[in-house]
């Protein structure tokens, strides 16, 4: 009986997990339009600290309306999926203005269907924030990135400060009402719960947003 009840709490888990990505897909869809203008809150110079090291086979996971794209370097092989398709398709319009191998797919980053070791490079601008499950995330990019591969991530979390972080904790519900973001989420912890091991950690924005360089 109790491994019945075991996997009933299992299957009834994994409906909410499809349900809560279902749902963010239908509002990301929804903001696609103008989603742009939120970008706008991260400075070019900022993602491009972040990508200019990227190299060889490129997975970006959360590519969203592609604004990172023109960003990269030129001899990268990008891959790119979003779980949103009205992102994804404005990904594409701008994905051919560039002289730059991409490849743009709609996947969910807690289930990435590419095998082991398939990427020198995944990159992930302020994506675990809105991923149901970021953990779980984190290790298909573990997995599918090449042992001495490099992890780039930018990530917004919760402040260390006590009374913004509190204010992050209060505002956090209407901010995924409208957005799908979570602002106070500790993607660095998450990170070494997942097994990538950090090789830089770098503060932007203060201490709210961090630069993480890892490997698998």
């Amino acid at each position: 009986m109790l491994a019945l009840g075991q996997y009933l709490i299992l299957l009834e888990v994994n409906d909410m997990e499809r349900s809560g990505t279902e749902a963010l897909k239908r509002k990301y869809d929804r903001v696609a339009r103008y989603y742009d203008l939120v970008d706008l809150m991260i400075s070019k110079r900022l993602r491009q600290r972040v990508i200019h090291s990227a190299e060889g086979q490129v997975l970006e996971v959360g590519v969203g309306t592609g604004i990172n794209l023109p960003l990269y370097p030129p001899d990268c092989a990008v891959t790119g999926i979003d779980i949103s398709p009205g992102m994804l398709a404005r990904a594409r319009k701008r994905a051919q203005a560039l002289d730059l191998s991409v490849e743009l797919a709609e996947g969910d980053v807690q289930n990435l269907e590419y095998a082991d070791q398939s990427f020198d490079t995944v990159v992930a601008t302020c994506v675990f924030c809105t991923v149901p499950d970021p953990i779980m995330g984190l290790k298909e990019v573990r997995r599918v990135c090449k042992t001495g591969g490099k992890i780039l991530l930018l990530e917004h979390v919760r402040s260390e400060n006590r009374i913004l972080g509190a204010l992050m904790d209060l505002v956090n519900p209407v901010v995924v009402w409208a957005l799908g973001d979570n602002i106070n989420r500790r993607t660095v912890d998450a990170v070494e719960e997942a097994g990538i091991h950090i090789t830089e950690l770098e503060d932007a924005m203060g201490s709210i947003m961090k630069i993480i360089t890892a490997q698998p």
